[in-house]
């Protein structure tokens, strides 16, 4: 049932700020009327209320003599009873408004990093011709020109606006969501919107979530998706991980990844250029659709600051050259690693080791002999006659800690203590090598205990021996791992190992610890946990740990001499030394994990500070200054790591440029100041060459009941825009029955009549 009251079409009755849920839109008053919810059962009860009411009003009038007081007391009640009446089939006043403005289509163009993708080809054109590709940019500006949209201007009003990353995001991207919600909050008479992209999207909420918006306000999206849901033949280095800093006249492994999207395989010549003018090859071959994981052995000469360049030759069917080069900057220095080796005997792999590592220039080699058999510790050049003090064992980057242990005449629990300090807070590396006679069983009731990567066997402390020599066998990991890395290929190196002189003594190991990695079992012993871990590693506060379950390297010597001896201790002894060796001076140390970051990451600086005396300093105030390519500088203080960790202070901090940063880092306590430089690695979140995503784009579309129209053609898209139902006026309604003002009437009625019935006496 509807009373229409006024229309207010030609009075020009206007609201401007009528609000509507999200908006403010400005619209004009065009009728009110006063509606009813009313059924049929409720109306046949109202007049049946009315007519009851009347009924009994009409005789207790009668039977008052037709008194006048009676009368209008009745009256009264029959008034109060019909509001009742109306009140139970809901009265409502509705206004409803037209929009001053012409309803809106929007039109968004991607204009993110991904849509220079050139993968859209004519139309009947195989993907794997030579034929020139067009980029989704100029399809997708093709679609949205003014000019393309102009005939639907009389009837709505067009607005085009690009889009891409949100305005927070520093390192670019799509953020589709974000696009969709500030069309909905910025237009609220939208009547349709057009998104032309390729669904890549990489920050920001889920699409989805700004879709169900548009499904709850009943504003369908048209979706164009622009670009190949398949990547068109391409090959790429995807990966250059050059490490920070390298030594000079000692190898550098230069790891690359390349992939490719060809459907052959893809034979090369790959070349790394320095800056300098020296040039690295090597032949590869890149499998069909897949990826090559490799690494190039490169030894420089010269000390200085370099930038190496990695370039893979393009193939006659690839789209996009652009991808096939990478640059990375390295630091090459002089060397000085200190090593300290601690043994009970002279046994055969400590001598060799010794030898080996003293006839490396780059090494200095400190031993600590006990011979427990003679009253004096063994002595000579490099030889220590007691346990370093701590501001002597801070100098040593590596330690070996051979057949020894906590017993007398050896090690004490306070120099355990110290050496777990040592790898804790001192990024040091610890090897521990036990030996047949068992002593490092020792160790575990000492603070090392949590340093070993493996469980021993206290049931076999002087381990296993056997007159057939034992063979390693490579994990999967061990088989990637640089350390155990001894020949330049994948397959020599696993011929290699398989060939190695054996060994006829290893620990006695049950398992591997958790988060221990092992890189080489016993090729045939096993145990009811599997094959025994020989070769473990792990790493434990800032420092790294390896774990030798046998002292037989030294016969890897066997017709080569050194070279797979040396090549395996010298890896070990690097890869310990890496992070102390990134910056230091005589009183302060500089490193960071990871060495290599790229922006937005979580950089963690580490710092050790040494007293002007060398000892390790377990307050102080240590200050990091960075300054990023722009020039803005950012403050870090380093806090210190702990009663469990002197010497350490850590902090850490998130870089938003890519680029070279200098870092200075100074301590007021010793005065003194340290300087390095960082490359941080920009974050590519937009992607070259990645197939379009048009399930993204159908998602959308089916979510707000639009459509997704797969072929880019304008003209089918503005019938559909065209076909669009008018847009639907809007309502305003008062809900009358449910008013305060509507209750507050009836109870103030009900008041006047009840005294009314008090002042007549008939109560």
């Amino acid at each position: 049932m509807r009373i229409q009251a006024t229309d207010a079409t030609q009075s020009g009755v206007t609201d401007p700020s009528y609000n509507l849920p999200h908006h403010t839109l400005s619209v004009t008053l065009t009728n009110s009327e006063l509606t009813f919810s009313w059924t049929p059962t409720m109306v046949v009860f109202s007049i049946a209320m009315l007519i009851a009411t009347a009924g009994l009003g009409f005789m207790i009038w009668k039977r008052s003599g037709y008194s006048a007081a009676s009368g209008w007391l009745e009256v009264l009640r029959f008034i109060i009873v019909a509001l009742v009446a109306l009140m139970l089939n809901q009265p409502e006043w509705r206004e409803t408004f037209e929009p001053d403005q012409k309803p809106v289509i929007a039109v968004l163009r991607d204009e993110s990093g991904s849509m220079k993708t050139d993968d859209i080809l004519p139309a009947g054109t195989p993907a794997a011709t030579a034929a020139t590709p067009v980029t989704r940019e100029s399809v997708a500006t093709g679609l949205t020109a003014p000019d393309v949209w102009a005939s639907l201007n009389e009837e709505f009003d067009v607005v085009i606006e690009p889009f891409s990353g949100s305005a927070t995001d520093a390192q670019g991207g799509t953020d589709i969501e974000s696009a969709l919600s500030g069309m909905l909050d910025r237009y609220p008479n939208l009547l349709g919107l057009v998104l032309v992209s390729d669904g890549d999207w990489n920050t920001g909420e889920p699409p989805a979530r700004a879709a169900s918006r548009f499904r709850m306000s009943n504003i369908p999206v048209f979706t164009v998706p622009v670009g190949s849901e398949t990547r068109l033949p391409d090959l790429a280095v995807t990966a250059f991980d050059v490490p920070t800093f390298g030594i000079a006249g000692k190898p550098v492994r230069l790891p690359f990844t390349l992939t490719s999207a060809l459907a052959r395989d893809h034979a090369a010549v790959i070349e790394i250029k320095t800056s300098e003018g020296e040039t690295l090859t090597r032949d590869i071959t890149v499998p069909a659709m897949g990826r090559l994981q490799d690494t190039i052995l490169w030894t420089p000469q010269a000390v200085g600051d370099f930038e190496l360049t990695l370039a893979l030759p393009t193939a006659d069917e690839e789209h996009d050259p652009d991808n096939n080069t990478l640059s990375a900057p390295i630091s090459i220095r002089k060397e000085e690693l200190k090593v300290l080796l601690i043994e009970s005997y002279p046994r055969w792999e400590y001598r060799y080791l010794r030898n080996a590592l003293e006839r490396d220039p780059g090494v200095l080699v400190s031993c600590l002999l006990f011979h427990p058999d003679v009253s004096v510790v063994g002595g000579g050049p490099g030889y220590l006659e007691a346990f370093p003090e701590p501001e002597v064992l801070s100098t040593f980057d590596v330690i070996v800690v051979g057949d020894v242990g906590v017993i007398e005449g050896q090690l004490t629990m306070e120099q355990a203590s110290a050496l777990k300090q040592q790898v804790a807070s001192q990024a040091a590396g610890l090897v521990l090598m036990p030996g047949f006679r068992g002593h490092q069983l020792s160790l575990l009731e000492t603070e090392l205990d949590d340093l070993f990567p493996v469980f021993l066997d206290t049931a076999q402390p002087r381990g296993w021996g056997s007159a057939t020599p034992g063979q390693f066998e490579l994990t999967e990991l061990g088989a990637r791992s640089l350390l155990t890395r001894l020949e330049d290929t994948e397959n020599a190196n696993a011929n290699l190992w398989a060939s190695l002189p054996g060994f006829q003594w290893y620990a006695g190991v049950t398992r591997a610890k958790a988060g221990s990695e092992v890189l080489a079992t016993h090729s045939s012993d096993t145990n009811r946990y599997g094959r025994i871990p020989l070769i473990v590693t792990k790493t434990y506060g800032t420092g790294k740990i390896l774990f030798m379950g046998t002292d037989g390297a030294w016969r890897w010597r066997k017709g080569v001499e050194d070279k797979y001896h040396y090549r395996f201790w010298g890896q070990v002894a690097r890869w310990m030394a890496y992070q102390r060796n990134m910056a230091s001076d005589e009183l302060m140390r500089l490193f960071f994990s990871p060495d290599r970051p790229r922006t937005g990451d979580t950089l963690t600086l580490n710092a050790n500070a040494m007293s002007v005396g060398g000892e390790p300093l377990q307050s102080a105030t240590v200050i990091v200054q960075i300054t990023a390519p722009s020039g803005k500088i950012e403050t870090v203080r380093l806090q210190p790591g702990g009663e469990e960790q002197w010497g350490l202070f850590t902090g850490s901090y998130v870089p938003s440029e890519p680029g070279e940063h200098q870092l200075t880092m100074t301590c007021a306590e010793n005065g003194g100041t340290l300087d390095t430089t960082l490359t941080v690695q920009g974050t590519t979140l937009e992607l070259v060459g990645q197939p379009a995503r048009h399930d993204v784009m159908e998602e959308i579309a089916r979510i707000t009941r639009g459509e997704m129209l797969a072929t880019p053609d304008p003209v089918l898209i503005k019938e559909r825009i065209a076909a669009l139902p008018e847009p639907e006026p809007l309502e305003r309604r008062l809900r009358l029955w449910a008013h305060p003002l509507w209750i507050g009437l009836i109870v103030l009625l009900l008041t006047i009549f009840w005294i009314g019935r008090k002042v007549a006496g008939v109560v």
